[in-house]
């Protein structure tokens, strides 16, 4: 679903501030994969994420998602296979607008723009049925403005919102950083259930060793732009929380 051949982004060429921030990264990542990235500050983590989501082109390499050649496709241009969630729970969504619209927003981010009914109650009950997975009491505050929830709830629902919009891939970048312990753990189970449940291809970024335990079936540790480590399915399930701590040491 998403493959990298021989990525590399050098900001600031030929000045005295460059960084070389990928260096020559190859990745493949299947369909359905749930990929949890770990690194030090400043390894290249967000720079991959934001290579994959079109946000920044690479200085060299190429970039496919789905068997297609994204790698001259602005973000919006990828934006029918890919839902991003941000660390900032208030990027991503319209605050001033209600739950509902917000979804009729996102519903209709991989479809062809026209004259079309904007919002009937067969559309209503489908926002319901997904809200109620959360728990929370949502499904019945549809008509709430979106930046009257919580920060852990905003996270929840722009998942869902993704769902909608019947993306391909998720991308998580560092989504309960900003999070109690409470809402970070609905959210993180919510991604779970959504990329199983729908076959999503997911990449997580994380600093937090547990989650990147639990969640997840391959595991990629980042140093100075480069993969050092990489895991797969089999032998992720073998490591022990001590194992990633030491990574680090």
């Amino acid at each position: 679903m998403i493959e990298l051949i021989n990525i590399s982004k050098t900001f600031n060429r030929g000045k005295p501030n460059e960084v070389n921030a990928l260096h020559s990264i190859d990745l493949y990542v299947e369909i359905g994969e749930f990929l949890v990235i770990v690194g030090s500050n400043g390894s290249g983590k967000s720079t991959l994420l934001n290579v994959i989501s079109g946000n920044i082109k690479p200085s060299s390499g190429t970039i496919a998602l789905d068997g297609r050649d994204v790698t001259d496709r602005t973000d919006y241009q990828r934006s029918r296979y890919i839902a991003r969630v941000f660390q900032n729970p208030l990027s991503g969504t319209a605050p001033d607008l209600s739950i509902l619209d917000n979804f009729r927003l996102a519903s209709l981010r991989t479809h062809g723009k026209g004259l079309t009914i904007g919002i009937n109650e067969g559309f209503k009950y489908e926002v319901m049925e997904k809200l109620s997975l959360l728990e929370m009491g949502l499904e019945h505050k549809i008509n709430q403005p979106m930046g009257t929830l919580s920060g852990g709830q905003r996270q929840a629902v722009t998942l869902l919102m993704g769902v909608m919009a019947n993306c391909k891939i998720l991308l998580l970048d560092e989504p309960t950083a900003a999070l109690d312990p409470r809402s970070a753990d609905i959210v993180m189970k919510m991604a779970d259930k959504l990329t199983h449940d729908f076959n999503l291809t997911t990449v997580l970024i994380t600093h937090n060793l547990k989650d990147a335990h639990t969640y997840g079936n391959r595991i990629i540790q980042m140093a100075e732009g480069r993969i050092i480590n990489d895991v797969n399915e089999a032998n992720k399930a073998k490591l022990a929380p001590t194992d990633l701590f030491g990574w680090f040491v």
